[in-house]
């Protein structure tokens, strides 16, 4: 009884050909069906593939040997050696530390003030569209621009420095490019001017998706407007300000052009504009080390991704 009822269990061979042949047809069937969207997707893929992927990969590969563009034949194989070098450089960690003092000055006034004007807007009841207009341009202006245009009014010759000069608040003009800890300073300010309408646009919508009734009910209960402010606004922008600090530490962490800019590739004299990107321009195309470059480019990505992991972790944690 146990091998007849095994032997009906089992699919006979001609059974078992037609359900392959029934796989295959619905394979075809979903390829067949799908074909267009392959065809319309596959330009993406290829991009990706091409300028993406494979960078990825050879960027790995390159960290394992010290390699130069202008001789190839000359590269040695150096295991870890560059990964290890990157953790132990102190012009890295100097890059890195330039990046925190200029996001913690950054952070504060682009989010403050996108805040404070996103707070001001949302009570215009006429004209809002063209106050987000406006404060939006900067956004939309190129990095160049804004940093030749900054760098100007912060010169010592500027009319900043003039007027504070006038009224008594310097004694005489500061060159701020030369000065160890002012570089990192100013270009946050310069780009605060730049970047704080992305604030003011998304911290804006978030306020304008909070339901009313909050208000309403906070009116009812005698609440003051910073009351409503602090426990009804705040709380509800949690998703927006978190965006927020997440892109800025990874736009920060790939500060690249403003510096570049307004200093050489080592961040001045002292390196006190250096950034880990800029490090990494210095070593490929300065010293002609691909693949210490490359580890530099690599432990960079770690970094954010890590940062980025434990500001999710800190948040879901707040909100629970």
């Amino acid at each position: 009884m146990a091998n007849v009822a095994a032997s009906q269990s089992q699919p006979s061979p001609a059974s078992a050909e037609a359900l392959t042949a029934a796989q295959k047809t619905t394979l075809f069937q979903r390829v067949r069906r799908g074909f267009w969207g392959y065809v319309f997707v596959s330009p993406w893929v290829i991009l990706y593939v091409v300028f993406g992927l494979y960078p990825l990969l050879l960027s790995f590969y390159l960290t394992f040997f010290n390699y130069s563009f202008v001789n190839p034949e000359d590269q040695t194989f150096v295991g870890i050696g560059n990964w290890l070098r990157g953790l132990v450089d102190p012009l890295f960690w100097r890059s890195l530390l330039n990046i925190v003092y200029n996001q913690a000055v950054f952070i504060f006034l682009k989010n403050g003030l996108g805040l404070l004007v996103a707070a001001l807007i949302f009570q215009v009841r006429f004209g809002a569209r063209f106050f987000r207009t406006i404060y939006f341009m900067p956004v939309v202006t190129s990095v160049v621009v804004l940093m030749t245009i900054g760098t100007y009014l912060a010169s010592p010759t500027g009319p900043v420095q003039e007027l504070m000069i006038n009224s008594g608040i310097l004694g005489e003009p500061v060159y701020w490019q030369t000065t160890t800890w002012l570089p990192m300073p100013v270009i946050a300010l310069i780009n605060t001017w730049k970047w704080f309408g992305i604030s003011t646009v998304i911290l804006l919508a978030g306020m304008y998706s909070i339901s009313p009734l909050l208000y309403e009910a906070a009116s009812i209960d005698g609440a003051s407007a910073w009351q409503k402010f602090r426990y009804i606004t705040l709380p509800q922008l949690r998703p927006q300000l978190l965006f927020l600090l997440t892109v800025d530490i990874i736009n920060g962490l790939q500060m690249f052009g403003e510096v570049y800019t307004t200093f050489d590739i080592y961040g001045g004299a002292n390196n006190q504009a250096l950034t880990p990107v800029l490090y990494l321009y210095a070593q490929a195309f300065d010293r002609e080390n691909i693949g210490y470059a490359s580890s530099i480019g690599l432990l960079l990505a770690v970094l954010i991704a890590v940062l980025t992991l434990i500001q999710f972790r800190v948040f879901s944690e707040k909100e629970s």
